[in-house]
């Protein structure tokens, strides 16, 4: 999951953008509302989590402006503005929830886990290549029924290759849509991650090998 957390507070954005890493999802920090415009108009988001008082340009504009542009796209308003009318307007202008500041690291992620799950549930059928089942819902991943434990980003990798069968996936279309803007397009980062996928999905297994290397151009799975 890639998410922009647009935030002029670099405390706030820090602590946000660490915490959010370490439970696995890639992010990107937009810094006031031309930077968060500029990075929506060049990444597709899974999610959003959107300040309001915002230079540049507001955070209610910057959310009609995404929310028109990203229809999918889950947007969290994260704001110290705390009455019923602010919320209000949030929502109207396109906002899926509303967090006030202060707010619990932890609540964020459960409000973040949930949103996911039920857009797994809703939109995302079980994934199947061959022997290869995975379940965005659970994010389970099975090769003839069994389990196969994967860390976050070989699951990720696995997933974007799953959804697009056949097709050659280069280095860079694994790092943005994997990765975040922080990952270097000149680390080996994704060629290690498909020596270990790759491991773990076909050694010991009877059958086909997945994952296929093309030479200069990328992976297919």
């Amino acid at each position: 999951m890639r998410l922009l957390v647009v935030e002029d507070e670099p405390a706030i954005a820090e602590a946000l953008a660490r915490t959010l890493r370490r439970n696995g999802y890639a992010v990107d920090v937009a810094a006031n509302g031309h930077e968060a415009l500029d990075s929506a108009a060049a990444t597709d988001y899974d999610a959003v989590l959107l300040d309001l008082n915002l230079p540049g340009v507001d955070g209610m504009a910057v959310c009609r402006e995404i929310r028109t542009a990203q229809p999918q796209c889950y947007i969290l308003m994260v704001t110290a503005r705390t009455s019923v009318d602010d919320r209000i307007a949030g929502l109207d202008a396109g906002a899926d929830d509303y967090l006030t500041k202060p707010f619990d690291l932890q609540e964020l992620q459960a409000r973040l886990r949930a949103v996911f799950r039920r857009d797994r549930v809703a939109r995302q059928p079980v994934l199947e290549h061959g022997q290869l089942l995975l379940d965005p819902a659970t994010q389970r991943v099975t090769r003839v029924g069994v389990d196969i434990t994967l860390n976050r980003k070989e699951y990720g990798v696995l997933e974007y290759l799953m959804r697009h069968p056949d097709k050659i996936v280069s280095q860079e279309e694994l790092l943005d849509h994997v990765w975040d803007s922080e990952a270097d397009p000149f680390t080996n980062t994704v060629r290690v991650h498909i020596m270990k996928l790759r491991r773990k999905i076909n050694d010991g297994f009877e059958g086909p090998t997945y994952i296929q290397t093309v030479v200069g151009r990328g992976y297919r799975l």
